[in-house]
């Protein structure tokens, strides 16, 4: 009699990374042009052991059995895993056998300690921050990079080993982050799931794991509001949600805080249809945070749908903007659609906070007439300093009318010597039918 050998967890990852190339194969998920679905060749046996002996540190099995049966380095999320040898290269020697001071759940008070001196110490020396890095970083291997400041590394010894952690630069406040998987395979297999099933994958394992089902039923037996709302983030990684999850999703709407505005903006990420009543409602909303909140989402997710009816609202709701971050959203917003003229954005452009000018400035660049509307630039001139001119040159050019040649030659000195600055200078000239040297004329 045949008996069909049973599938192991390296069997499912073997088939599913050939799954994954075959789905990704543009290559469109992050990092996978570095890697392109590729391992190296694997690990032997006898390297293992040597590496084991000679750092004395012993692997979790995990993570050894995929050095020896997967690859050593190669496919893995972000840019992919670093072989052992790499691995080492970019962890410190005094920290691969320390202790391991972090956990899951760690509090900001306790990670403030331990990380006091790399946060707040300015006058520390080489050795004492060395010493202080390795005290952190203690028990852990370093296993790839996210990019920039981010890095992964695996846990190597104390309640859990085995773990995958997300690192960045040390910050007040932000402790390093624990996925949720409990081994380095779990963690993987997830990874060649979530790229099969064309999940948004952008920041892999930060997001609580599972599909749309289990993330309710997580939402709606958990103990607390923070279960429920890490239940809630675990949905931005679906592209497109069911109709019943819609409706769940409305229901958490309209239950009001404290999720209220996370599932209006899942909802709007995910059907944007289906948020629109939504939308309406925090425009007209009487807090400034409901409106900045409904701009940003339209900002994200309303750029390839019809957004017509909102953008009338936002025009006649301007004069409820007082602060640069809503002022760039509201930019954002209207800026594609044409309805941003000099004469509605005059408050702005002409306002006493550089920040709103700025601001101003950069959402009114696609603005048409620019010369015959002059007296407001003049205003805008008058009123502001030199990062007014700046940014209106730089984003505006140079606006050729008689009545703002005075601003232009007090300005030119200091862009004469810039030739894409003197450039625009120049073609104002041209366009009033002045001579080039016109702003070197006492």
């Amino acid at each position: 009699m045949w008996f069909r050998k049973k599938e192991t967890q390296l069997d499912r990852i073997h088939t599913k990374l050939e799954k994954a190339m075959r789905k990704d194969t543009d290559l469109e998920v992050f990092g996978a042009s570095s890697h392109r679905y590729k391992v190296q060749e694997k690990l032997t046996g006898k390297a293992l052991e040597d590496w084991q002996a000679k750092h004395r540190v012993t692997l979790p099995e995990p993570y050894a059995q995929f050095l020896m049966q997967v690859g050593n380095g190669g496919a893995g999320p972000y840019y992919g895993m670093y072989s052992l040898e790499e691995a080492t290269s970019y962890t410190d020697t005094n920290a691969l056998a320390a202790k391991c001071a972090l956990h899951p759940g760690m509090s900001k008070e306790e990670w403030n300690q331990l990380a006091e001196p790399l946060i707040s110490d300015e006058n520390i020396t080489d050795p004492e921050y060395d010493a202080a890095r390795a005290k952190v970083l203690g028990g852990m291997l370093c296993i790839g990079t996210q990019g920039c400041e981010y890095d992964m590394y695996l846990v190597l010894e104390g309640k859990h080993r085995g773990r995958i952690v997300y690192t960045a630069d040390f910050y007040p406040d932000h402790p390093f982050f624990f996925v949720y998987e409990d081994s380095l395979l779990d963690w993987y297999e997830r990874w060649l799931d979530e790229i099969i099933l064309d999940y948004d994958i952008g920041w892999f394992g930060s997001k609580m794991p599972g599909d749309e089902e289990a993330l309710i039923r997580v939402y709606q037996n958990a103990p607390n509001e923070d279960i429920q709302s890490k239940a809630l983030d675990g949905m931005f990684k679906f592209k497109k949600i069911s109709q019943p999850t819609v409706d769940f999703l409305k229901d958490v709407a309209d239950q009001g805080r404290p999720h209220r505005t996370t599932a209006i903006q899942l909802i709007c990420k995910t059907s944007f249809d289906a948020g629109r009543g939504y939308l309406l409602e925090l425009l007209h909303a009487e807090s400034n945070e409901e409106f900045l909140q409904a701009l940003m989402m339209l900002n994200w997710y309303g750029k390839s749908v019809d957004i017509t009816e909102f953008i009338e609202v936002i025009v006649q709701s301007l004069d409820r903007v007082h602060d640069p971050e809503t002022l760039r959203h509201a930019g954002y917003v209207l800026e594609p659609s044409g309805a941003i003229t000099l004469q509605n954005f005059a408050p702005f452009l002409c306002h006493s906070d550089s920040n709103m000018q700025a601001a101003a400035i950069y959402a009114a660049r696609g603005c048409d007439g620019k010369p015959e509307s002059w007296e407001i630039i003049e205003r805008m001139f008058m009123g502001g300093d030199k990062e007014v001119m700046k940014n209106s040159i730089l984003f505006w050019g140079v606006i050729p009318h008689e009545k703002l040649l005075p601003y232009y030659k007090a300005a030119w000195p200091e862009y004469k010597g810039n030739p894409n600055f003197k450039e625009k200078f120049t073609g104002c000239l041209n366009e009033l039918h002045l001579p080039h040297d016109y702003f070197d004329t006492p």
